[in-house]
């Protein structure tokens, strides 16, 4: 079992030291998805919702929340992040918003949990947005999709994911 860099010998959390890591080009992506009633996808489509942009809105929120990323989870480093793009689609089999997010750096850590953190808030922001027409939404399969960069290589979801 792999020994897990956040926890120091006692068991308590640290900040893991990257001071000695070699800096490399990274590259993450995620994924997750807001599964509504197929109204409510009209709605944001049609442009209809009292609060505006759904999908606009919620590309700049998950945008904002992955430079954040350090500000939100304890122990991450703040990074440099190069690129940030981010995807609203609205998805009719499901029905609802698929959102997916890139994050790259040139840095001594990975970029995933700003990847994650650019999906998370970006679902949410659907929600909040149309919450009003729709309370039953569901957030689901928020994951990593693939990463690149670093000592541990490369990483991609086995289900074929892009």
């Amino acid at each position: 079992m792999k020994r897990l860099t956040h926890l120091d010998k006692r068991g308590a959390a640290r900040m893991v030291d990257v001071g000695g890591k070699a800096v490399s080009e990274r590259v993450a992506v995620a994924e997750g998805q807001v599964v509504m009633q197929p109204s409510t996808v009209a709605l944001i489509r049609a442009g209809d919702a009292k609060k505006g942009d759904v999908l606009g809105t919620s590309r700049l929120a998950g945008i904002m929340a992955a430079k954040r990323t350090h500000e939100l989870i304890p122990l991450c480093h703040p990074l440099p992040v190069s690129k940030i793009a981010v995807d609203c689609a609205i998805d009719p089999k499901l029905p609802g918003v698929r959102v997916t997010a890139e994050v790259k750096v040139r840095a001594q850590t990975g970029v995933e949990m700003e990847a994650l953190t650019a999906v998370s808030v970006a679902c949410l922001t659907i929600y909040d947005m149309v919450k009003a027409a729709d309370r039953g939404m569901r957030i689901e399969g928020i994951r990593l999709v693939k990463k690149s960069g670093g000592r541990s290589g490369t990483y991609a979801a086995e289900d074929g994911a892009p």
